[in-house]
C-alpha cells in the first residue's frame, strides 16, 4: 500500500471493526432485500460536502448523485452518455424514491468559476461545457447584485442555481409525471460550510429559509 494512502487504509480498518460491525444487521438486510432509499440527493462533488454526514443518514437512506456544481442538465433524449440523467431516471423510475434534494453549498468552486475568464484547453473542455449549466443563474444574480461584494454575489448565485436545477429536473418526463401525481417531491437546499446549517427553498415565497426552525 502506497504510504500516501495509509490514512485511507487505516480508516477502512476502523470502519470494518467499528461502524460495519455496529450496523452489520442493516447491511445484511440491504444485501438480501435490496436498496429502498428514501430520497435522491443531488450534490456537489466538493470534498467538504458529505451528504450522509450532513443529513445523519444511514446506509441505504440516500441514492446519491455528485457532480461539479450539483448541476442537472435538461432532459435530452439522444444516444449520448448521460451519467446524471441516467441516475435520475433510475432513482425515479426504478427505485421510486419519494423525494429529490438538490443541495448547493457555500464557497462552491463551480459557481466561483462562472465569474472567472477560464481559457478552454483540451484538459478542461468537459468542465467548461458543464459550467454552462450555471450561466442562467449567474445572469439573474448579476441583475440583483451587480454592485454587491463577490461574497454576496456568489452566495446568491449558489442559491439561484439550485432553483434552476429544480426547474431542469421537471424537464424529465418521469419526474414531471410523478410530481404532478403527487408521489414525488422536489427540494432545494443550500448548505453553509461555515456553520453546518442548511437553508431550504420556499417556492411559495421565493426565498431560502432555515431548514431547522429555532
Amino acid at each position: 500500500m502506497d504510504s500516501r494512502f495509509k490514512d485511507f487504509e487505516t480508516g477502512h480498518e476502523a470502519f470494518r471493526k467499528i461502524a460495519f460491525n455496529k450496523s452489520k444487521e442493516r447491511f445484511r438486510k440491504l444485501v438480501e432485500e435490496g436498496q429502498q432509499p428514501k430520497a435522491l440527493f443531488i450534490g456537489c462533488s466538493d470534498s467538504r460536502v458529505m451528504p450522509a454526514m450532513i443529513t445523519n443518514s444511514r446506509p441505504g437512506d440516500l441514492f446519491i448523485i455528485r457532480n461539479i456544481g450539483n448541476f442537472v442538465a435538461p432532459f435530452n433524449p439522444d444516444a449520448d452518455f448521460h451519467a446524471t440523467a441516467s441516475a435520475i431516471e433510475y432513482a425515479v423510475s426504478i427505485l421510486e424514491v419519494s423525494d429529490i434534494i438538490v443541495c448547493g453549498h457555500s464557497h462552491c468552486g463551480a459557481i466561483s468559476a462562472l465569474y472567472k475568464d477560464i481559457v478552454q484547453t483540451p484538459e478542461n473542455i468537459h468542465t467548461i461545457k458543464w459550467l454552462e449549466l450555471g450561466q442562467e443563474a449567474k445572469k439573474v444574480a448579476l441583475l440583483a447584485h451587480r454592485d454587491s461584494s463577490p461574497e454576496v454575489l456568489h452566495r446568491y448565485t449558489e442559491k439561484i442555481s439550485v432553483v434552476y436545477q429544480l426547474d431542469n429536473l421537471l424537464s424529465y418526463p418521469a419526474v414531471r409525471k410523478r410530481v404532478e401525481e403527487g408521489s414525488l417531491y422536489l427540494h432545494g437546499w443550500h448548505y453553509n460550510l461555515e456553520d453546518g446549517s442548511i437553508e431550504y427553498y420556499d417556492d411559495e415565497n421565493f426565498e431560502f429559509k432555515p431548514l431547522i426552525q429555532k
